[in-house]
């Protein structure tokens, strides 16, 4: 369990299967319930930690350079998570010690 980012009562970071490390459920998760919120300074560069949102106000993606644990969130198909803004909520029931995970996008490979 990494200590610097160990304040989400939903999730903690540790090392990956997937890659690197990742965000793991704390306890366990229902489905539709918050995990998180994506936090950082808002950026127009891309990055390794960089969430891309589309903003229909502006017709254009503006990303959020992650600074808090949502930034190692890892890739997996089919997801047990997805986005609503910079909000991550469960897809599926997820148990205490599973990799929380969402889909990058079609372009990710």
């Amino acid at each position: 369990m990494d200590k610097n980012y160990d304040d989400n009562p939903h999730a903690y970071v540790a090392d990956s299967p997937i890659h690197g490390k990742g965000l793991f459920a704390r306890v366990d998760i229902a489905a539709d319930d918050f995990i998180g919120t994506y936090e950082g300074p808002d950026t127009l560069e891309d990055g390794m930690h960089v969430l891309w949102l589309w903003n229909e106000e502006n017709e254009r993606w503006e990303g959020i350079d992650g600074r808090n644990e949502m930034r190692f969130l890892n890739h997996a198909r089919p997801p047990n998570a997805e986005w609503y803004d910079n909000d991550l909520y469960a897809l599926r029931d997820i148990e205490a010690g599973e990799e929380i995970t969402f889909d990058y996008g079609e372009d990710w490979e």
